[in-house]
């Protein structure tokens, strides 16, 4: 049974990065779970699944392998792979389904862009996209999601505080496996296959036709090959809130 256990930090490393802003003024929370240690070191997989394709490359080494991985999905994708939400529901013991929001567009309440893509702009624009999200999942046939990924990873803080207060938890990360999809192949393999005890891990699973995609599967099967043990990230977690049950519920 796969069990573990939050650091006990969580809640120091999420304050630290929320107020430690950068020039533009968003923050981009790290997370890290409970070390294994060294005979049993594991790693927290996430990947995202913003929008178009399903990369069968990650998707086929998950399913061999039997590697537990928790997905942030949103609303876009969830309509454009019918069937492939199938295939990870048809695995509830490997596949945590969480919140990526509704057009995937970046958690900051006022008018900027992130990397190029317009942000919510407003306090009401972010609780839509959080709330949208979920909606999408629950009426796919999952559970309510607990944690909530924004588009891009980067949060104005008082966005932050608004999503934690409606009932979710902010999914930050400690290694960023493939820079958005950007990175080519050997790139992505050498980044994740370096992950070390406690990482949680960022990657992306909906860009086919590019080259990151070869190199996450790599690397995700170098760690495996490790004796890396996977974990997701609902394990410690009993039940989601119920402000985010609630909201999820509506509309259905």
């Amino acid at each position: 049974m796969r069990l573990f256990f939050l650091s006990a930090t969580l809640a120091a490393s999420l304050l630290a990065c929320t107020t430690a802003e950068a020039r533009d003024g968003l923050v981009e929370p790290k997370l890290t779970i409970a070390r294994g240690g060294p005979q049993s070191p594991r790693v927290a997989l996430t990947l995202d699944a913003c929008s178009g394709a399903a990369d069968e490359r990650i998707l086929g080494e998950l399913f061999r392998e039997e590697i537990p991985a928790t997905i942030f999905v949103t609303t876009r994708w969830v309509r454009r792979n019918p069937q492939v939400m199938k295939r990870l529901q048809s695995r509830p013991d490997l596949f945590e389904i969480e919140d990526h929001g509704e057009n995937h567009v970046p958690a900051v309440d006022r008018p900027l862009a992130v990397y190029g893509i317009p942000a919510a702009g407003s306090p009401a624009a972010v609780a839509a996209e959080v709330e949208g999200g979920a909606r999408a999942i629950v009426a796919a046939g999952s559970p309510v999601p607990r944690w909530f990924r924004g588009a891009t990873a980067r949060y104005s803080p008082s966005a932050v505080v608004e999503i934690e207060k409606i009932g979710y938890r902010i999914a930050g990360y400690s290694v960023n496996g493939d820079q958005g999809a950007s990175l080519i192949a050997g790139m992505a393999e050498k980044r994740i296959a370096a992950a070390k005890d406690g990482d949680v891990i960022i990657a992306h699973v909906n860009q086919p036709s590019r080259s990151a995609g070869e190199g996450v599967a790599r690397g995700i099967h170098a760690l495996k090959e490790k004796g890396v043990t996977f974990v997701r990230l609902d394990e410690s977690f009993v039940a989601p809130t119920a402000r985010a049950a609630e909201l999820a519920a509506v509309g259905q």
